[in-house]
């Protein structure tokens, strides 16, 4: 069971930022990792993967929201050399969250939750291109990629199939489920990948986009009475 996963919570709105080594990636006596979800504070990230001796390989985003991808530029910048470049990867659908002319989809979202930009202008930095568009069923280092839309339509949950291990980002939270209101969310999408994501072992462990650990089966009972 892999029990050295690590959260590190940034930005206003607490995202989880999961950090998820993988031994088998070496790199000049470095342990690789996966990145998961770096929404903010990139100083904050770089620390605690310094303190860990790790070097991000890959930085996989379960949806497009800036909460979720806005410390991508800074990290980028500190990891990306002539020896290690990480793989930024999230599904196709979210993909006009990254690259040039992302800044009008975050100006959207951002407009529809608090009527304006302010916060968005005074932290925008350019936005890479994704190096990997992911689908249904693709595999990227432990992970199987599931494609969990409702909260966005590119949402997906990252698991490790053999660690028994989900990182549902804001498709389900402990006792909750993201919300469905902003541009791209539906309400009926969401609660069918609930349902399929309760179809699963319910001794999987669930890291969320935002809140603590929980499991499968615990949430099954609680947000399916």
């Amino acid at each position: 069971m892999q029990e050295n996963i690590t959260r590190i919570t940034v930005g206003e709105i607490a995202t989880n930022c999961w950090i998820y080594p993988l031994p088998y990636y070496p790199s000049s006596g470095e342990i690789g990792c996966a990145l998961i979800d770096p929404g903010a504070e990139a100083d904050k990230i770089i620390a605690g993967l310094k303190k860990l001796n790790y070097v991000p390989h890959f930085i996989l985003l379960t949806h497009g929201h800036f909460d979720h991808i806005g410390a991508l530029p800074d990290l980028l910048a500190a990891y990306k050399t002539k020896t290690n470049h990480p793989h930024i990867a999230m599904h196709g659908l979210d993909s006009n969250y990254l690259g040039p002319g992302s800044y009008h989809e975050h100006k959207e979202s951002f407009s529809a939750v608090f009527g304006e930009s302010a916060y968005l202008d005074y932290y925008w930095k350019e936005m890479p291109n994704p190096g990997r568009l992911l689908e249904e069923g693709n595999t990227i280092g432990p992970f199987t990629v599931l494609h969990v839309p409702g909260h966005t339509q590119g949402s997906i949950a990252l698991w490790d199939k053999n660690a028994k291990i989900l990182f549902s980002g804001d498709t389900l939270f402990q006792g909750d489920y993201g919300r469905t209101d902003l541009p791209g969310g539906n309400e009926d999408e969401i609660i069918k990948s609930l349902r399929r994501l309760f179809e699963m072992d319910g001794e999987i462990r669930v890291f969320p986009g935002h809140g603590p650990e929980t499991t499968i089966g615990v949430e099954a009972q609680r947000l399916l009475m």
